[in-house]
């Protein structure tokens, strides 16, 4: 049976049509023109009246979840580095894996300049599974900030001790497998399981909003294993609560996790990164959206900002304009053929 596989994609290459399927890749930040300027954000009172207020950054899930931990570092980073002085507070909004909040800002936040929002490779899965009507191809977008690498976890104490002890549990009863997995850590995990022999459609899947959840339910038997990306785990990780099984990385990660296997090196032929990045509410002034490429451009070419990735192992994936948006749709169509080729649309 044809296993798929999703790597990054290299600046310039679209996503093969047949054979692997690939998304995700480190490439340059792009040098912005920003409403005449050199692409420096401007601080409010120098030469724009924007931002005139607070703007509330959202990460569209609960507290330790990847999009909480992006949203809190940008916005550290923007402030430590003078980027952005005008208060940016962050707000939680949980609900259907990102679907809740997008959908308010294109319908209810619409034509708003105040608001920014965290999404990734996630938001795009549910659309495909169809249980959203948006995805972020469809949003505002701003940028895409960094690829991070997925990986399954189990607790330190739990009845999956390695790599070949999930999959042979997989293979003797998937059912008995309580895997916890937000909206795109689905599509990888279903992957790893047809490439392993198991039909996606048999494993339990348990939907949780982030990495915080699933944490909780590792630590408290609810769950076998959990999915999520690496920066969503890592505390935990490093305290020796849980322990990594797989990463879905297209080579070894970095230290402490370097000893961590890596599906395709397993002989498991998938590899999947999960890109995250900004979006605004839909039909977003267009000054504002200068104005945050802009600020989101100096950010990523800040001191603090590169530590942070660094820390995370995050890899940079700076996009905006029109190559962000290529690069979103392209990871859309591939996200669709995974759901496709796993079937696990309206699941």
């Amino acid at each position: 049976m044809r296993s798929m596989e999703i790597a990054r994609m290299s600046r310039g290459t679209s996503a093969k049509k047949s054979g692997a399927l690939k998304v995700g890749a480190v490439l340059a930040s792009l040098a912005l023109v920003v409403s005449g300027c050199s692409g420096k954000a401007q601080p409010p009172g120098e030469g724009g009246d924007y931002p005139k207020g607070p703007v509330t950054v959202t990460a569209p899930a609960e507290p330790g979840s990847g999009w909480d931990t992006t949203a809190r570092a940008v916005v550290e980073s923007l402030q430590k580095e003078k980027i952005v002085e005008t208060p940016l507070p962050v707000q939680n909004r949980p609900g259907g894996t990102g679907c809740t909040w997008m959908t308010s800002m294109m319908e209810q936040e619409k034509g708003k300049d105040d608001q920014i929002a965290i999404t990734s490779l996630a938001s795009q899965t549910m659309k495909a599974r169809g249980l959203c009507e948006y995805g972020p191809q469809d949003t505002t977008l701003i940028a895409t900030l960094y690829v991070e690498d997925f990986i399954v976890v189990s607790p330190a104490d739990g009845e999956i001790k390695d790599l070949d002890g999930l999959v042979k549990a997989l293979k003797d009863d998937p059912q008995k497998v309580t895997v916890a997995a937000a909206g795109d850590d689905t599509l990888p995990f279903a992957l790893f399981a047809k490439a392993a022999g198991v039909s996606p459609a048999d494993v339990n899947f348990v939907n949780y909003d982030g990495g915080g959840e699933q944490t909780t339910a590792l630590l408290n038997g609810d769950a076998t294993v959990a999915i999520a990306g690496l920066s969503e785990f890592r505390s935990v990780l490093e305290s020796g609560d849980i322990k990594p099984i797989v990463t879905f990385a297209d080579k070894p990660l970095m230290a402490p996790f370097e000893s961590v296997p890596t599906a395709v090196d397993s002989g498991y032929d998938v590899t999947l990164s999960n890109w995250r990045g900004v979006y605004g509410p839909a039909e977003m002034p267009q000054a504002a959206v200068d104005y945050w490429k802009g600020a989101l451009e100096d950010l990523s070419k800040s001191e603090s900002w590169k530590s942070t990735l660094t820390k995370n192992q995050w890899a940079p994936e700076f996009r905006t304009g029109d190559d962000a948006k290529q690069y979103v749709e392209e990871a859309a169509a591939t996200v669709d053929a995974g759901v496709k080729e796993t079937d696990i649309g309206s699941k």
